[in-house]
């Protein structure tokens, strides 16, 4: 009988494995995945043979996964944790709902957190307010002060969650702070505003309480994967409530007459920014939709 595990961690094509009983392995992965065009991601449930006199073993099978990311490459999550700075570096809500759209599409729960609060509380609330109908959790948080780390804890407890976002912006200082870990943390250019990373690799750490946590590199550019325009509003949770409402079918919500969406936009029950930067998501779908067989 084949050996069943977890990808905690990869690290030029060596992968370790964790299995059901807490015993590590490290393993290369089989010819026959390369040939599948498969890439082994962290958190992937696989089949694997141990080696024998201390020789590596051999990742033979990736089963199906529940979801994937390609940024962070991660695999079978329950949530995902955007994680922004209240102040330094400065937030890009674009990249925000680009992740959102993300694990809209694969199924996964979001968080949007803000950390840093101590340096700018206004611009942590400005900034949640923006996503306070897009169906996530809203996490504020401040590890110098320790406000919002226990709520957060709790609502993580049991999920295999990964945190991810800009460099710079904390990620790794509130794991440490959530779980008592000491993982490398590092500050934030001054001379550019952008965060230094620290965070190399994705790594699944198993937490006490139960559940796992990802931490993953930061980056700061993300290609939303192509959605037919029409279809785009189904990844807004804010444009649920009026669907089938607009005189319109389909309705992209921009300058249609009794449009239901840009009612409720007037009325102040959707935030104006995450307004216009879905405007700005719909042009960058058009076009690459109109050019997709080029």
């Amino acid at each position: 009988m084949m050996n069943r595990g977890t990808i905690l961690r990869g690290i030029g094509g060596f992968y370790t494995v964790l299995d059901d009983e807490g015993r590590s392995y490290t393993l290369r992965a089989q010819g026959k995945i390369r040939k599948e065009r498969l890439t082994p991601l962290v958190g992937d449930e696989v089949e694997f043979a141990p080696g024998e006199d201390g020789e590596d073993g051999w990742l033979t099978a990736i089963r199906p996964r529940r979801n994937a990311f390609v940024r962070p490459a991660v695999a079978n999550i329950d949530e995902i944790v955007i994680v922004a700075a209240a102040a330094s570096p400065k937030a890009d809500p674009l990249l925000i709902d680009r992740m959102l759209i993300a694990a809209q599409k694969a199924g996964v729960a979001a968080c949007v957190c803000v950390t840093k609060t101590d340096l700018d509380g206004e611009a942590a609330e400005s900034l949640l307010r923006q996503y306070a109908g897009a169906g996530v959790f809203e996490a504020r948080t401040c590890v110098r002060t320790g406000e919002g780390v226990e709520t957060l804890k709790d609502h993580l407890c049991g999920k295999t969650h990964a945190f991810t976002g800009q460099s710079g912006a904390g990620k790794s200082s509130l794991i440490n702070a959530l779980y008592g870990f000491e993982l490398e943390t590092g500050g934030v250019s001054r001379k550019i505003e952008r965060g230094k990373h620290t965070t190399r690799r994705c790594e699944l750490i198993p937490v006490e309480g139960g559940g796992r946590v990802l931490d993953t590199p930061g980056f700061s550019l993300l290609e939303t994967e192509l959605i037919e325009p029409r279809l785009l509003e189904e990844q807004y949770a804010e444009f649920r409530p009026y669907a089938g409402q607009c005189r319109f079918v389909p309705c992209y919500h921009i300058t249609e007459p009794d449009c239901a969406v840009l009612r409720a936009l007037r009325d102040g029950k959707i935030a104006p920014e995450r307004y216009e930067r879905y405007r700005e998501l719909l042009n960058e779908m058009k076009e690459r939709w109109k050019n997709r067989y080029d």
